[in-house]
């Protein structure tokens, strides 16, 4: 899988240079001079660390962070500064910055933030996978069967979810048996997760 880093910083020399350092370890560096040139980008590119400047005309990259999150964007965030100070870090960690580093950089800890960075992003994906997948499961299920694992996963067992619908235990039996072979395991804590993760949001 290739790993995406977006390096946002209006000093060209620094955006040579640490697209130098990154690409010397295999990562996909794309360099941006201002925070409106990468918001104009933002929808053609894929999953990504993030490298920001904290200071920059116009838009700060805290500003810029702030934007983001409002527009439902959670890649992880390494914000750079060379003037770093502690409000400046606590904004850019309530923003959901992964790293804080200041000017001049450590090479090895740059590196080592963005590895966190694709890691939380790695898990990120894997969360959306899932839930794409609860979600696929739900709409294959009848309505009955949507209402059988609504139960199981507030923990009744077969006789209760029998009385409660007013059906014998073996034809609930029979749904669960069927919702399992859609899921794939009939095991009640997997069928209790994808029931959970189909409904997040609501």
């Amino acid at each position: 899988m290739n790993k995406y880093v977006y390096l946002v910083d209006d000093d060209k020399a620094v955006r040579s240079a640490l697209t130098l350092l990154l690409e010397t370890v295999g990562l996909q560096v794309r360099s941006f001079a201002s925070p409106e040139v990468f918001l104009n980008q933002t929808a053609s590119l894929a999953p990504g660390c993030l490298v920001l400047d904290i200071r920059m005309p116009a838009i700060s990259g805290l500003k810029l962070q702030e934007k983001l999150t409002d527009q439902g964007m959670t890649w992880p965030t390494v914000v750079i500064s060379g003037h770093g100070d502690i409000e400046a870090c606590r904004r850019a960690f309530r923003n959901g910055a992964i790293d804080f580093l200041s000017k001049p950089i450590d090479e090895q800890d740059l590196i080592d933030a963005i590895q966190k960075g694709h890691a939380e992003l790695a898990r990120q994906q894997q969360d959306l996978a899932e839930r794409a997948e609860a979600v696929a499961l739900v709409r294959h299920l009848s309505v009955r069967e949507l209402e059988v694992l609504e139960m199981i996963a507030k923990g009744l067992t077969t006789k209760q979810i029998a009385d409660a619908l007013g059906l014998s235990p073996r034809t609930v039996e029979s749904h669960r048996a069927a919702i399992a072979a859609k899921a794939g395991t009939s095991s009640a804590a997997e069928l209790t997760r994808y029931w959970l993760e189909a409904n997040a949001d609501q």
